[in-house]
């Protein structure tokens, strides 16, 4: 099983912040006693909202989906597909090809903006493949984390998710139960996060079931934040959800929020491991075992992103508490787990 760590095990394999519109209101000043007249400001820079912000802007206060979005600019003869408009309204693309700029003005009309308000953002065209907003600093994308996965990458767009860069990790603690009939049954995870800018409210977490069990992971118990959107693929075990934290944070705020995952029903597990898209200040996983039911052999290991190959492995001590754990302070991305042997 394996997690994600994207604000991402068994083989349970771990994830946008919301910009409100500002009104400006206007105060009226009694006719009766005006005010003595102040010296002019300096006039003040001008500056313009870009096109990745106008479009967000207005797709939030339309209350459509982009699901929806897609549907009717399809029905106009458009075809552009929810990632595509995530990355539009996030800044991470822009449109250039004239099918994209005919959809610009098409979205003008459907999100009831005057027209050319979006297509009069858009900055000159770049070289193909150059207009992408760089990743953060060691961070990876979620099909780098999940290679050839494609539908984890296809549910975070359908969720509009947000920047993993958004929220820096400073410490994950994994628990993972294994029972008596040696099939783990329970993760409990614990976060602490810092933002990196402000608005940050949620973040997606990703969970996927060993190929042999039957159904998706179910979260439940989540503590100092709340299950939001919700996302299974039965057919491939797959969990996505989102969590809403218990308040927006501004640049510099820490979060802790802490959930358990029901790992559904397979045969014999062996292996426990999460995946990192960013760094991790500290990370611990430990391992519980039945007392009655210790494998025989257990060890760490760390892998490189999106490698099949250990980098690295360790044999691990089971105590007299029936348990192993691996400590991964400084974690960069890619994937660190404990696996064991029953005999």
């Amino acid at each position: 099983m394996a997690s994600q760590q994207l604000q991402h095990a068994g083989r349970l394999r771990l994830v946008g912040q919301n910009h409100d519109g500002t009104g400006t209101g206007f105060v009226r000043i009694p006719t009766e006693a005006p005010p003595a007249p102040l010296p002019a400001p300096a006039p003040a820079a001008r500056t313009e909202t870009g096109f990745a912000e106008a479009l967000h802007t207005a797709i939030e206060a339309s209350g459509l989906s982009l699901e929806r979005i897609r549907t009717s600019l399809a029905k106009e003869g458009v075809r552009v597909s929810i990632t595509t408009l995530s990355y539009w309204r996030r800044g991470r693309s822009q449109p250039e090809r004239a099918t994209s700029l005919r959809a610009v003005h098409l979205l003008e009309a459907l999100l009831g903006l005057p027209h050319t308000s979006l297509s009069a953002r858009l900055g000159p065209p770049r070289p193909r493949g150059r207009w992408v907003t760089p990743a953060a600093c060691d961070g990876l994308r979620v099909q780098d984390v999940w290679p050839g996965e494609q539908e984890i990458p296809d549910v975070f767009a359908e969720l509009d998710a947000p920047p993993i860069s958004e929220l820096e990790r400073l410490s994950i603690h994994d628990s993972y139960f294994v029972d008596a009939r040696r099939r783990g049954h329970l993760l409990r995870m614990r976060q602490v996060v810092r933002a990196t800018v402000s608005g940050v409210s949620r973040c997606l977490v990703v969970h996927k079931a060993d190929d042999e069990a039957t159904g998706c992971p179910e979260i439940t118990s989540v503590r100092h934040a709340r299950l939001g959107r919700v996302r299974r693929r039965p057919e491939s075990g797959l969990l996505v959800a989102e969590l809403l934290l218990d308040r927006p944070l501004a640049a510099g705020d820490s979060a802790v929020f802490e959930y358990e995952v029901q790992i559904p029903p397979g045969e014999p597990t062996s292996t426990y491991a999460r995946r990192f898209a960013v760094p991790v200040r500290e990370y611990v996983l430990q391992v519980h075992f039945d007392p009655g039911t210790v494998p025989v052999h257990c060890e760490s290991f760390d892998r490189a992103p999106g490698e099949e190959a250990d980098r690295k492995r360790e044999q691990l001590w089971i105590g007299a508490s029936a348990s192993a754990h691996v400590l991964a302070p400084d974690q960069t991305p890619g994937q660190v787990g404990i696996r064991w042997e029953w005999e």
